[in-house]
């Protein structure tokens, strides 16, 4: 019963003395002289990851770049097998040549139908004049009958021939008729073989740019993080195979409470100190603070619950400083970012020297 009793004591008493140890560690890590105006929140150096993908689906033929290797905008990083793609390429020749010739046969069946054309005029002009004929030999003999010149038998094959000749010079008009038809016809076929060239070389282009897509490049300058596939495994279209750290965005993300948070403007500088280089101040600048609280009670009642509300806030290095030093940039390492509440106050001396350049 005495032990079960003593217990609470021991484990608050524990508690406390964790608490005080992290106190201390705080207050003896943290650069001396800072003014009450000046706020400061731990964090870990960040950096936006990309990911390098394939666009098409695929067997990675190699990959040409290791872990943790920097890589340069354009660098070839990886190559997927282009084997049936090549051959989808020829394919897409031979049709093209094939097309081709299609569109020399149509205008050829365009020459053809107008030489027929040229033809059909011909005889509708012959057919009219043997209408004309006709028509005038008629009227001879329609007179000549009349005194009886001519016999009636005459007279009937004349008119005979007049009617033949109508109807041959409409038959006439007909052909001439269906080769202005054949000709829009040929015109046709030939505007769909054209079509049809044109279709080839922009499936060839298209495959160009698979075969072309087939080389993964890096998009930024950084560095390898990890592969996410190794060479001989298929990848789907959009399957990852590298992913990369862009060492041009880096950033430390870090917290402060609502009354220190709500002083801070955008483009506010900061201190950085890491773990790693307590000697090295980097500066920075706020690039983001978040509109709405990370902690946020159940309940939020009295002023000393709304000041457990904590907001994000992210500091970004400036990208050329970051090229100076851009093999010696490191994500993850912890450390401490400082910002001034009060931008008219001047910085602390420590916080105002060594600052990497």
């Amino acid at each position: 019963m005495i032990a079960a009793m003593k217990r609470p004591w021991v484990i608050a008493a524990a508690a406390c003395i964790l608490a005080g140890i992290a106190l201390y560690a705080w207050y003896i890590l943290r650069p001396s002289g800072l003014p009450d105006n000046i706020a400061s929140g731990n964090g870990r150096i960040e950096a936006v990851e990309i990911d390098v993908s394939a666009r098409i689906a695929g067997r990675i033929q190699d990959i040409v770049v290791q872990e943790g290797e920097f890589v340069h905008v354009g660098q070839i990083v990886a190559n997927m097998d282009t084997l049936q793609i090549k051959a989808q390429r020829r394919e897409a020749e031979a049709q093209s040549r094939r097309a081709a010739i299609g569109v020399d046969t149509a205008r050829s069946q365009v020459v053809q139908r107008e030489a027929e054309k040229d033809a059909a005029v011909a005889v509708v002009a012959q057919r009219d004049a043997e209408l004309d004929a006709a028509n005038r030999r008629l009227a001879r003999s329609m007179q000549l009958a009349t005194n009886g010149t001519v016999s009636a038998q005459i007279l009937d094959d004349d008119r005979a021939a007049m009617h033949a000749s109508t109807a041959t010079v409409a038959a006439a008009k007909a052909q001439l008729a269906s080769t202005q038809a054949a000709i829009g016809a040929a015109n046709s076929q030939v505007i769909d073989a054209q079509a049809t060239v044109e279709a080839a070389a922009a499936t060839i282009e298209r495959i160009d740019a698979d075969i072309d897509d087939s080389a993964l490049r890096s998009p930024r300058e950084g560095r390898v993080q990890y592969r996410v596939a190794q060479p001989g495994e298929v990848v789907a279209a959009g399957g990852r195979i590298l992913n990369l750290v862009d060492l041009g965005d880096v950033y430390m993300t870090f917290f402060l409470p609502t009354d220190e948070a709500g002083r801070i403007a955008l483009g506010s500088d900061v201190r950085l100190v890491l773990d790693a280089a307590t000697q090295s101040v980097i500066p920075a600048r706020v690039s983001f603070v978040a509109d709405v609280a990370q902690f946020t009670p159940k309940t939020v009642e009295t002023a000393e619950e709304r000041q457990k509300l904590m907001f994000r806030i992210r500091a970004r290095i400036d990208p050329e400083l970051l090229r100076k030093y851009i093999t010696q940039v490191k994500t993850g390492l912890p450390g401490m970012a400082y910002v001034r509440l009060d931008p008219t106050i001047p910085w602390p001396v420590t916080l105002d020297e060594n600052l990497a350049k």
